[in-house]
């Protein structure tokens, strides 16, 4: 406190200079008109550039928060966008079988959606797995078909999932014909190409063209008649000479397939149980 008193009487001539001064400056702005407006012009101004300052500094530090914010809102809309995108894929693999020309052709059965969870296009016997098992109506022997054509026969079930011996498979044989034509064969699979696949013992009186559609026959009682299996390709002589073989590129796309649907069809099922009973009969015969 002492050395503050003395530092004031030391300065105090100073002191006194400069509240005269402030006084006198009050004074003369106050008191003239001119003056004041000088002064509060050059006020306005001042205060003007502290505010933008001031607002610059805000807007700088703000930034930062304003840029989480905007990247939060870019992921959130990212990921509503890619909903939406598979939303709409699967809406539109699901939509092409009933826009396509099977829908009449399976009209009459029941179709039980399921999706691939587990598919292999690169072996010699692949095999496909569905989510939908025995709890969804599913029993082995029943055809599988995608958006495109036909995918192949239901093998094993469990509950709540299905494994599917597709046409990429060397144990596959289905019935197929020519369509319009009436000519048929067995579609088979000899490994490479997922997309290509062969049809043997076309008669060699057989009347075809080259991009003439390949269809189910519905002699195997796996497949209604007419579910679209691919095109003609390419035609070959069989090795004994007596048949054609065909080349044809699939429908299906198997490295691409994610939707399905599996054929419940009661009287295709019948014709099963009756076939089965007709081989063991024959068995029984040749046994005895």
């Amino acid at each position: 406190m002492n050395n503050l008193l003395a530092f004031l009487a030391r300065h105090s001539h100073w002191l006194l200079f400069v509240v005269l001064e402030a006084a006198s400056i009050m004074l003369l702005f106050r008191f003239n008109s001119y003056q004041g407006s000088v002064w509060f012009t050059s006020a306005n101004v001042v205060t003007g550039k502290l505010y933008e300052i001031n607002a610059s500094v805000e807007s700088f530090i703000s930034m930062g928060k304003l840029n989480e914010q905007l990247t939060s809102r870019n992921i959130y809309l990212e990921r509503q966008i890619k909903h939406l995108s598979e939303m709409l894929e699967r809406t539109n693999s699901d939509s092409v079988l009933l826009r396509s020309a099977q829908v009449h052709l399976l009209s009459q059965y029941r179709l039980i959606p399921a999706k691939v969870v587990g598919n292999t296009v690169n072996k010699k016997d692949n095999l496909i797995t569905i989510d939908k098992g025995s709890l969804d109506g599913i029993r082995p022997d029943m055809g599988v078909v995608g958006g495109e054509g036909i995918v192949g026969v239901v093998y094993l079930v469990s509950p709540h999932y299905s494994m599917v011996l597709p046409v990429l498979n060397s144990h596959s044989n289905i019935s197929v014909m020519i369509e319009n034509r009436g000519y048929f064969g067995v579609l088979r699979w000899e490994g490479g190409d997922s997309r290509m696949a062969y049809v043997d013992d076309i008669p060699r009186h057989a009347r075809f063209n080259g991009g003439d559609n390949i269809v189910t026959s519905g002699y195997s009682a796996l497949f209604p008649p007419g579910i679209h299996v691919g095109k003609v390709h390419r035609t070959y002589n069989s090795p004994d000479g007596m048949s054609y073989r065909l080349l044809i590129t699939l429908a299906t796309d198997f490295g691409k397939l994610r939707d399905v649907c599996v054929i419940n069809d009661t009287k295709l099922q019948e014709r099963i149980k009756l076939m089965r009973a007709a081989q063991d009969s024959i068995l029984s015969v040749r046994e005895n």
